[in-house]
């Protein structure tokens, strides 16, 4: 199985050299192609106004000055041309993307994308918590998920699915099971905008968020993690909602 690995937070992340480790428990032809600076947030959007330059770091290893999305790109197109990678595997995101976050991340993009190659892809992200990011349990993830992403490919993923693993912030251990779950959503009453000045007096703003109290739904990624469980959430690339569709249908028939 030729594995291609890649992600949002950039080619120096610790969470790629520890999905580099898990892709090597599962094959020995591991390739990666990873945006060159960290690229969070910018969703599945590409490069269309700038070139992608390309830097080779070592054999099978490669920066992109471009998104998550122009990496799988980039793999697909050029570098594996030659024979095409049989599993995308992007991360380990340095924080959850669970509910809206599914609509903002990179790192869920670049496996959208090998979907729309026609490629079985997942996204794998490790949660931390009020600590920060300097004491992420990136154990978790590379403990248990080599044997989450077997079960997944052995039982098939099928056209049009990628799967969003979601990693609770506790050392492996205390993992309390795998949940199969929806995507949720937040409050989002808890996002602000912080207002500041710069040396000049002109205002500028950061996007924040802030910390709130809420009781997720049950069956949701949030209920997982909030219950120290992984997170299994299939996706699907066809946003159409069927219902609406029908109705609608109907009143323009």
């Amino acid at each position: 199985m030729r594995i291609l690995v890649t992600n949002d937070d950039g080619i120096h992340a610790e969470g790629l050299t520890v999905l580099e480790r898990i892709a090597a428990q599962l094959s020995d032809d591991v390739w990666v192609v990873a945006p060159e600076t960290d690229q969070s947030g910018v969703a599945h959007s590409l490069s269309l106004s700038n070139p992608l330059r390309l830097r080779k770091i070592s054999e099978h290893r490669y920066a992109v000055a471009g998104t998550p999305t122009d990496c799988v790109i980039m793999a697909a197109r050029s570098i594996m041309i030659g024979a095409r990678p049989d599993l995308v595997l992007s991360g380990v995101n340095r924080g959850q993307n669970v509910a809206e976050d599914v609509t903002y991340s990179g790192t869920i993009a670049a496996a959208m994308e090998g979907t729309l190659l026609g490629i079985p892809s997942i996204a794998v992200s490790q949660a931390y918590g009020p600590a920060g990011r300097d004491q992420i349990h990136w154990d978790c993830t590379e403990h248990h998920a080599p044997g989450i992403i077997r079960r997944l490919l052995e039982e098939g993923i099928p056209d049009g699915i990628l799967f969003n693993l979601n990693f609770p912030n506790v050392a492996p251990s205390e993992v309390q099971g795998v949940a199969v779950t929806v995507q949720g959503r937040r409050d989002q009453e808890l996002m602000r905008l912080e207002p500041r000045q710069d040396g000049r007096g002109n205002p500028y703003f950061w996007i924040a968020f802030s910390r709130g109290k809420s009781e997720p739904a049950n069956g949701t990624d949030l209920r997982a993690l909030s219950e120290n469980r992984i997170s299994v959430t299939p996706l699907e690339l066809d946003l159409t909602h069927e219902p609406t569709l029908t109705r609608f249908a109907r009143v323009f028939a």
